[in-house]
This record gives structure tokens, sequence and C-alpha cells, in this order.
């Protein structure tokens, strides 16, 4: 049962992109390897490449490329990283869950920023791949950032265990950012893990966030590092019941 679980170690990276995609390839494999603890890992949104408009085609065959380098370091933990990918002469920003050496769950972003020229370049994924997924008995889900914002999709995660927010957050929404995955966490009766950018304009804020809106957050940090306690998620939903 869920809060027989062990409680899980979770790592929320806040890093900034570098203009070469390799470095932040390397990078990343730096802070997984430098963290053989912790079990559960988000990166921000689209890390690896930023969104790189100009030189899309290179970002997603790079892209592709660090996806089958990730799937052979990743094992025990559970990396959530998002990719510029092409499908179909379709660019998407695809959310991916890596877990022992395979892509366990997948879904293209639903909500694209306009703010952002996101819908100029993007093609929207299908709003029904946002729901509620299951690895090793607990069920997650993901919203990709501006997702965050919109109440109905608030209403198709209801009883994931542990919702992933990776994210490119502007500097000024940043308060946004903390309220909106707070407000979820509570709302939802789960851990909420947000991981995003730290580049010079973004908001930073990256949290581990329990289900009784407890935060663990630290803008001065690479990385935040929080345990996913089972027993809590369990006790909050029998305190509070929302049926």
């Amino acid at each position: 049962m869920l809060h027989r679980r062990k409680p899980m170690a979770a790592l929320s990276l806040q890093l900034a992109s570098e203009k070469r995609y390799q470095t932040n390839l390397e990078k990343l494999l730096e802070m997984i390897r430098s963290h053989p603890q912790s079990k559960l890992i988000v990166a921000p949104e689209v890390f690896l490449t930023a969104y790189d408009y100009e030189h899309l085609a290179t970002a997603a065959k790079f892209s592709a490329r660090a996806l089958k380098i990730l799937k052979q370091e990743i094992d025990e933990q559970i990396l959530v990283v998002t990719l510029l990918l092409e499908e179909d002469e379709h660019f998407y920003n695809q959310a991916v869950v890596i877990h022992k050496h395979k892509v366990v769950h997948r879904q293209e972003k639903v909500k694209l920023f306009k703010l952002g020229d996101e819908d100029l370049y993007l093609t929207a994924g299908k709003k029904k791949r946002i729901k509620p997924f299951e690895v090793d008995g607990v069920k997650y889900a993901i919203l990709i950032c501006f997702e965050l914002r919109f109440k109905e999709l608030w209403k198709q995660i209801e009883g994931a265990d542990v919702v992933f927010v990776p994210a490119r957050w502007g500097k000024p929404r940043k308060r946004h950012l903390e309220i909106l995955s707070q407000a979820l966490a509570v709302m939802n009766q789960c851990y909420v893990i947000v991981s995003n950018s730290s580049d010079s304009d973004m908001a930073s804020s990256s949290a581990i966030i329990s289900p009784n809106g407890d935060v663990v957050m630290d803008d001065t940090k690479e990385a935040i590092e929080g345990v996913v306690d089972f027993r809590e998620i369990k006790k909050i939903r029998r305190y509070i019941v929302m049926d």
C-alpha cells in the first residue's frame, strides 16, 4: 500500500541553460551522478537546448541523441526531462519520464505560451494525454510550465501522488509560479516538484512542496533536495476527505 512505501529522496534542478547543448547535457549527467540517493529527479523545461527556435531542427536532433544517452544512464532513478523533438515534420515540446533504461511515459505540451512565441514554432499535444500514470505503484502526473495555470488540467490529474512541473517561468510572474504550485499541492493533497530555469530572466522558485503546503525552496542553489513521504499523502487524505 502507498503509505507503507519508504520515503523517496527527490531532487529538483534549478539550472541555467548554456548556448552549447553538449555543455547542458554534461551538466545534467553530472547532477544525476552526484546525487545517486535521489530517486526522483526533475530538470527545468527544455533545459538541454532552451527554446532555440533559430536552430530548431538541430535542437531536435540533439535532443533525440541525448535521450538515448539518458536512457543508458538512468536505472533505479526516475528522471523527468522535457525535450524539443520532431515527429512527422512537426516539432513538439515533449515531457519524457525515464526509469530502468526505458521511457515509461511521454506527453507533449498542450498549452503553448503565446507570449514566448511557442505557438509559432511548436505543435500542441493532445489534451487527453495529460493524466496520471503509474510507476512502481505510485501515481505521477506532469504539467509543463504554462499548463499549471489551467484549472481544467488540475481536474485531469486528480488522484496523482506526485505532480512534476518542469518550467521556464519568467521572473515577472515569479509569485504566480509559487502560488499556483503550492495551491496545487494543497488542493490535490499531493507532492508537487517544480523545476524551473535559473536563466537571468527566469524566476527560479524550484521547489518540493508537501500535501500540507510545506515548501523546500532556495533560489541560490542549483539543486533542491527533499523527500516524498507517502505517509504524509495518506494522512492528509484521511484527515481532510474530499469526496
